[in-house]
């Protein structure tokens, strides 16, 4: 038979069997290559991405570098196998690492003026150690300023005690240095630092502490930098407590020393204080603090004509001369004139009695007189102050 089909009609479907093939053909091609790059062997890129990458902080070669700055490395991609950190002589530095191994930190302020130098290796995620390798050097200062506390550990201190923390040497950057003063109480207890010269600052509550008050004082100022080249020379820290509330009041008209504690009257002593006629004489108004206790002491005021005059259970309440103390000799005139050059005179047995109950730190309340208690009269003369006033010495904003 002969096929009835005609030649023209085959061309088209022969050419739709080509045109498809090298349609497939093209697509396979295509879709072979994304799968090489896709599921074959990792290229460079890959490998980089799965390489240990170090960070050191600071970056090595740093210089000037403050004992307390900041001293890490951190391992992204990978793991920290072994660390250390080492100062010219080789000793190590304490550090810790964190529990996924992927940091390293300084945990002990390093020296002034050394070359660090650090050692050790990071594993990669791609199974590749790297080395960990660097150096630093910290700064020299050009001088250093070390600092003292009023306040000893484990002693005990009345309601009005301020914490009084003295310097080597003034301060500029009184800022900084306030920052890296912490004072921690249990209660809670509102206060503020304020700064009564370039050289001292004190930390006073708002309001008398309340009793029992756990404190804790933290100066963490080695390392710190005080200004013009000049570094903290050490830390301090100093736990402390407060007893019980004991207020002493006198009052130079009524000629009175009333003792409280706890809210109770437990004293009421006739007292005689200063010459109220002489202004070099008067006892001055104010919150005085008590200072010191001393059984025997020796006075001097050239100025009135007596030096190295001998009283006993004195209790210094300020830094003009002002005591409290027995005086013998006037006790006639104890609840009745005001003799003394400024100190409160009480009788042998009252002065001994005080004496014994007193803290340094209690308050010493003097009301009536003509003077009031000023700067220049004591070194505990923070509570002349209003809250808002003491605020304001402070060297920061908040």
């Amino acid at each position: 038979m002969t096929d009835s089909t005609p030649a023209s009609g085959r061309r088209p479907l022969t050419l739709l069997v080509v045109a498809l093939a090298a349609l497939l053909g093209l697509v396979a091609c295509t879709s072979s290559g994304g799968g090489n790059t896709a599921q074959g062997a990792p290229g460079e890129e890959d490998a980089a991405a799965n390489a240990a990458s170090i960070t050191l902080e600071p970056s090595a070669g740093s210089d000037d570098v403050a004992p307390r700055d900041p001293v890490s490395v951190t391992v992204e991609n990978g793991t920290i196998t072994d660390i250390a950190l080492t100062n010219p002589e080789g000793k190590k530095v304490e550090g810790k690492l964190s529990e996924d191994k992927t940091s390293w930190s300084v945990a002990e302020p390093l020296g002034y003026g050394k070359k660090y130098t650090w050692s050790g290796t990071a594993k990669g995620a791609d199974g590749k150690d790297v080395p960990i390798e660097g150096s630093f050097t910290t700064v020299t200062p050009s001088a250093t300023n070390g600092v003292r506390s009023n306040v000893g550990d484990g002693k005990t201190y009345g309601i009005a005690m301020p914490i009084s923390l003295t310097f080597d040497a003034p301060v500029k950057d009184k800022a900084a240095v306030e920052k890296a003063l912490h004072v921690e109480t249990s209660p809670e207890t509102e206060g503020s630092w304020a700064w009564l010269s370039d050289s001292s600052v004190h930390w006073r509550p708002k309001e008398y502490w309340q009793p029992n008050t756990e404190v804790k004082v933290r100066a963490d100022l080695y390392g710190v930098h005080f200004g013009d080249g000049v570094y903290g020379d050490n830390d301090l820290t100093v736990d402390f407590s407060i007893g019980r509330a004991q207020i002493a009041k006198g009052n130079t008209q009524t000629h009175r020393f009333e003792v409280y504690r706890d809210g109770e009257k437990v004293a009421d002593y006739p007292a005689s204080f200063g010459l109220d006629s002489d202004p070099g004489r008067v006892t001055r108004s104010g919150v005085h603090v008590v200072m010191s206790k001393h059984a025997k002491y020796f006075m001097n005021n050239p100025g009135y004509g007596y030096e190295d005059f001998e009283v006993e259970w004195a209790v210094r309440i300020s830094n003009n001369g002002e005591f409290t103390h027995s005086a013998p000799w006037s006790v006639g005139d104890q609840g009745n004139r005001n003799v003394s050059h400024g100190c409160v005179n009480l009788s042998p047995a009252n002065a001994k009695e005080f004496y014994d109950s007193a803290l340094p730190g209690d308050p010493v309340e003097i009301t009536g007189s003509s003077q009031q208690l000023k700067e220049k009269d004591g070194l505990y003369y923070d509570w002349i102050y209003s809250w808002e006033e003491w605020q304001s010495f402070s060297a920061l904003d908040d």
